[in-house]
């Protein structure tokens, strides 16, 4: 199944793909309490979501509504830095015996279609194609060889990056959450039907010129092993999001460097998912 969060006609909602269209699963769970796709997931009713794909009519036409983030409303972020061999050796670093971590904040990106906006104090514009994966089950202490039981489902994210404030500092937050700088979606896909997650293509393509361009087998710390970690650290939350890292290909590494632009169209595509598209624009003055 695909799952996503959308505004219809100015109220914020969330819906499968089903029928040629969406059928609004917050016009119908919302009266239980369940108003987000987060909730949605929390509950464990992602059976009933696939009972309506194939009962239901869709209620919007998908050209009709606006993208919202896959997880409109996470209670975590938790994005994994230098995860792939040849991003780590393009930025001069040594690999890490552990994960790098670090957050985002909900504000710091948005939706399939909507606008990348390059911040007004910075040129340094940098795109990041990453595949995120969406909790679904809550666990502490979670080992790696059950840790896949406990995802929803992938989405894709573009982990758009400030790349002077990120070096303000070794902390790479300030780079990392600049208002709308990324993107998460178009929808979740359920992880039924991407049973391994160490076998998708992911491509990244600025203005239609490919990027950056890889496999998910090749992620230093795979999916099972970073569930594992991080939720040793902190406990994990249905609708929690993990960015799982970048390949090479960045735009700060390349002669000259190459960032995005106002006017700019940057896509993240992953096999089996489909494609994050946005525009570039400017923060108004």
């Amino acid at each position: 199944m695909k799952l996503l969060s959308f505004t219809a006609n100015g109220r914020p909602s969330y819906g499968v793909l089903a029928n040629g269209g969406v059928v609004d699963l917050g016009r119908r769970f919302a009266p239980e309490g369940i108003a987000t796709l987060r909730d949605f997931i929390a509950s464990g009713r992602l059976p009933d979501a696939a009972r309506l794909v194939t009962s239901a009519q869709a209620d919007h036409d998908l050209d009709e509504l606006s993208f919202a983030p896959v997880i409109s409303d996470p209670g975590k972020i938790i994005c994994v830095g230098l995860n792939y061999r040849d991003h780590v050796e393009e930025t001069g670093r040594t690999v890490t015996e552990r994960p790098a971590l670090f957050a985002r904040f909900p504000c710091s990106h948005v939706g399939h279609l909507q606008p990348l906006v390059k911040p007004k104090v910075s040129d340094d514009f940098d795109y990041e194609g990453e595949l995120a994966v969406i909790i679904g089950v809550a666990g502490r202490h979670i080992a790696p060889a059950h840790a896949l039981r406990h995802v929803a489902g992938y989405g894709c994210y573009n982990e758009g990056s400030v790349r002077d404030w990120q070096r303000h500092t070794s902390q790479f937050l300030a780079g990392k959450s600049f208002a709308e700088s990324g993107s998460f979606g178009p929808w979740m896909v359920t992880s039924d039907e991407i049973p391994d997650p160490a076998k998708l293509t992911l491509q990244t393509r600025l203005n239609g010129v490919v990027v950056q361009d890889t496999t998910t087998d090749l992620l230093i710390t795979p999916v099972p092993e970073l569930i594992a970690y991080i939720s040793t650290i902190c406990p994990l939350a249905p609708g929690d999001v993990i960015v799982t890292g970048t390949p090479g290909g960045v735009g700060a590494k390349r002669t000259p460097p190459l960032w995005m632009r106002p006017g700019d169209t940057v896509e993240v595509e992953i096999s089996g998912i489909g494609i994050l598209r946005n525009t570039v624009v400017a923060e108004a003055a």
